[in-house]
């Protein structure tokens, strides 16, 4: 069996090798320039380590740990769009370089070749794989739609931030685990318990996400506290509104808007009310919920232990935990 590095490696060789054409080149230097810009490349490593699990030919499933990769920098490159995003992972934003007309059209030749590389797969399970990436695909909008919603609403539940972020965040990873697992011949039920825990771990990842933006460490190069400069309704800020009273509610509203107050104010005065209010850990509380549930899914599978310990180890690389 390979490690996740080994995987990775896979990943990025075939990425690089995956050649896009060279005219006209506003349409696809854009799409190199994502592609090559980094990131963690955890969607088509969960694939590969979900289809480790069944196979040994990782080759097999390369064309869709290499589509899931595509797909995502696609909406990274819309999302950029609608955030208004001047960067992306330190560097200028697609949208920011070549503009938004640019941005979107790109973006749009991304989300086709995502399809051309899915049809590289030499394989009769090729329709049950397209239906997992299409529900997928669909669902992701739902999330992005459903996020842009809040921006204009006052209230947003608890219940109503964790089936946005299921969907804009943990169905990806969920599709990409099904996905591997679909084209190692994994059976409909370890199907189902895998993605089960990528839904549960990508909840964790980004209620961790969301912790680490106020309470995270600059020297991981995230500056500190970006949530609450934009007001952005995360679940700190949403479990704080649900707690708090009528005047540390006013604080969590309207402090990001205040021009008399500099940036280390704001984000003081609203870390202040979470410190108060115990939020930080209430939400390390709601990661760690989420993450053994995500593990305990794993127990379930039938497959060798042996063979589902990288992804378990993966998993816990993913939440800083030492396995």
């Amino acid at each position: 069996m390979q490690t996740s590095e080994q995987l990775l490696s896979l990943v990025e060789n075939y990425l690089a090798q995956t050649n896009f054409p060279a005219e006209p080149e506003r349409l696809y230097t854009p799409i190199g320039y994502s592609l090559a810009g980094g990131g963690k490349r955890l969607r088509p490593v969960l694939l590969l380590l979900s289809h480790a699990i069944f196979s040994d030919d990782a080759q097999r499933a390369l064309p869709a740990a290499a589509a899931v990769e595509v797909f995502h920098n696609f909406t990274l490159l819309h999302d950029d769009i609608m955030d208004h995003a001047l960067l992306r992972r330190g560097k200028p934003s697609v949208y920011a370089k070549w503009g938004e007309n640019v941005a979107i059209l790109s973006g749009d030749a991304m989300m086709i070749g995502a399809y051309m590389l899915l049809a590289r797969l030499q394989t009769p399970l090729l329709p049950q794989v397209l239906t997992v990436f299409n529900r997928t695909a669909l669902e992701v909008c739902e999330g992005q739609q459903y996020d842009m919603d809040f921006e204009s609403r006052q209230k947003v539940s608890v219940v109503e931030y964790m089936h946005m972020i299921e969907l804009k965040t943990s169905v990806l990873l969920a599709g990409a685990v099904v996905m591997g697992a679909l084209l190692g011949g994994a059976s409909e039920e370890d199907c189902r318990l895998l993605r089960r825990f990528a839904i549960e771990l990508g909840l964790a990842f980004q209620l961790q996400d969301d912790l680490l933006d106020s309470y995270g460490d600059e020297r991981l190069g995230k500056a500190i506290g970006g949530d609450i400069l934009e007001g952005k309704k995360t679940y700190l800020m949403i479990t704080a509104m649900s707690h708090a009273g009528e005047a540390d509610r006013e604080i969590l509203r309207r402090t990001h808007l205040d021009p008399t107050l500099s940036d280390a104010e704001k984000i003081a005065a609203v870390k202040g009310v979470y410190d108060r209010l115990d939020v930080p850990r209430l939400t390390e509380q709601q990661i760690e919920i989420r993450f053994e549930r995500a593990l305990a899914q794993l127990d379930g599978l039938t497959a060798d232990p042996a063979r589902v310990q990288p992804l378990r180890a993966y998993a816990e690389s993913l939440m800083g935990r030492k396995h």
